[in-house]
């Protein structure tokens, strides 16, 4: 065939350097040009097709958001064109404190809307204290969502469904949280969508290692990512990141130096918060620990 140019269409899954691209009621396996990854789901990219179900990434259109974490060696692009994050946590096993946090603060940095899911909550003998940790972040007015995938499957979905209607979601967290008990609620045919994605990048069993997105209707999309562990955000500067602690927002300008770090400087109004008990010790312990990592970033 001859190489259509100019095709545009909609990362709906990544797998190493391989995508999956929607193309209206098509979908066509693309590569980058060279060795270029820079590709997430959720773009909108231009294309030039080669075959009738292969093509080549040109260009990416420009981006309303982009969610991605780091460490001080490289980036791992998440999704782009999100409007919305969904962190699921769990009664059991128990949630990372530091991911909750991290994820936060990269959807703040990114202009991203989040809600918190709290998984599980048919296991009563963990529930009240999960409540009470995530009451750190409801504080913070984070909407914090309580819901059971398995047992309340449908009081879930009218809990969860309004909020995605309009908004392209991306759902992230640790393994064990449920996250895939839930995408499978909320996503018609999700297991039989996620085969035939696999399938078409050859991914074969390692089905839960790759990003995908879900289209629910023209304006809607779930994307899934894969469970992690850490949350590096090595790429945020110390300016991002002060403006990225909500409760940090109001005191920023009220130090007594203009050019303070919020770290151990005398009149610093963000640590007069923290010794009055109005921002919590672990957030601020958490700002210093990113500061540090930013000034680590070796690329």
């Amino acid at each position: 065939m001859s190489e259509k140019i100019g095709i545009i269409g909609t990362v709906i899954a990544a797998h190493g350097r391989h995508y999956l691209v929607q193309v209206g009621a098509s979908r066509l396996q693309c590569v980058t040009r060279g060795k270029k990854s820079d590709v997430a789901v959720g773009d909108i990219v231009k294309l030039k097709q080669t075959s009738p179900d292969q093509a080549v990434i040109e260009s990416i259109n420009e981006r309303k958001t982009l969610l991605y974490r780091s460490d001080q060696f490289k980036s791992k692009l998440l999704a782009a064109n999100v409007t919305q994050l969904f962190i699921v946590v769990a009664t059991e096993p128990g949630f990372s404190d530091d991911l909750v946090s991290r994820a936060l603060i990269a959807a703040e940095a990114a202009g991203v809307k989040t809600h918190i899911i709290l998984n599980k909550i048919d296991i009563t003998e963990s529930l009240p204290r999960t409540r009470e940790r995530l009451s750190l972040y409801s504080g913070l007015d984070y909407p914090v969502h309580a819901v059971s995938a398995r047992t309340m499957p449908d009081e879930t979905c009218a809990a969860l469904k309004p909020l995605l209607n309009g908004h392209s979601t991306i759902l992230i967290g640790q393994s064990g949280m449920g996250k895939s008990s839930l995408i499978n609620l909320l996503v018609p045919d999700a297991e039989l969508a996620t085969r035939e994605i696999s399938a078409a990048l050859d991914s074969g069993k390692h089905t839960t290692t790759f990003t995908r997105l879900f289209a629910l209707d023209a304006e809607t999309a779930i994307i899934d990512s894969p469970g992690f562990q850490e949350f590096g955000l090595y790429h945020l500067s110390e300016g991002m990141l002060e403006r990225a602690f909500r409760e940090f927002r109001p005191r920023l300008g009220n130090c007594k130096f203009y050019n303070c770090h919020h770290l151990n400087e005398p009149g610093c109004a963000v640590l007069a918060a923290v010794s009055s008990g109005e921002i919590s010790p672990m957030r601020h312990a958490l700002y210093q620990q990113l500061v540090h990592e930013s000034s680590q970033k070796l690329y």
